[in-house]
């Protein structure tokens, strides 16, 4: 009795290089299809992105997700141009230069005059994607400074009333008595980072007190 046939039936056959993966994107919920390595291409490209813009709140992690996506697009744009001169480049041609490096750019050119209106669609496509992407950056960036305008305004406002209780003798605390219903309602502050940004600005505003004061002048003897 021979066991071959059962042995090649339990022994796992390797994946396809070419084979592909459908997985839901944890931020998006769309369904993505590609192959295994462009998988972990895309989403170390995601996170690179996300990284790197620090989006907060859905606004912004929507946008920052936007961009990454244009420009994962922008980089496939660019890879298909490529492939697209190296068909040319594969083709079987007679030489006409008697050069390999001659021939090969007169492969690309015979490309270009054959595929040149594709090409123009491609660079479209791109264009449109960079605009896009340069719009999506325009709307982060704005989103961004106006956190960063109220988490500032939140906590000089707490600062100063800190220091108002502090010159009355009294005691303010910001957890119990600053309104947060004032706050913008897009951007949910903790009470935490408020506090920390105002203690901020109270080391800061003492610091340019005690070393940024203007030198008193001298008295003339009399």
């Amino acid at each position: 009795m021979t066991y071959e046939p059962l042995v090649a039936a339990l022994t796992p056959k390797p994946r396809d290089p070419r084979a592909l993966n459908a997985y839901r994107h944890g931020l998006t919920g769309q369904v993505h299809i590609l192959t295994p390595a462009d998988q972990v291409a895309y989403e170390k490209h995601c996170r690179g992105f996300h990284e790197s813009l620090a989006p907060v709140g859905a606004v912004e992690i929507d946008l920052a997700q936007s961009i990454a996506d244009d420009r994962w697009r922008l980089k496939r744009a660019a890879s298909i141009e490529s492939s697209i001169f190296a068909l040319g480049l594969g083709q079987p041609v007679p030489s006409t230069a008697g050069n390999p490096e001659v021939d090969a750019a007169l492969a690309q050119a015979r490309v270009w005059l054959a595929q040149g209106k594709d090409l123009q669609l491609l660079s479209l496509y791109e264009h449109r994607i960079q605009r896009r992407v340069e719009k999506n950056m325009v709307m982060l960036r704005a989103l961004q400074q106006d956190r960063q305008a109220a988490l500032k305004q939140a906590a000089e406002e707490v600062a100063l009333l800190v220091e108002l209780a502090a010159s009355k003798g009294e005691t303010y605390d910001p957890e119990r008595d600053y309104p947060r219903q004032i706050l913008p309602p897009q951007f949910d502050f903790s009470n935490a980072a408020i506090l920390r940004v105002a203690a901020h600005y109270s080391r800061l505003a003492a610091a340019k007190k005690l070393f940024l004061a203007p030198p008193k002048p001298l008295r003339k003897a009399a």
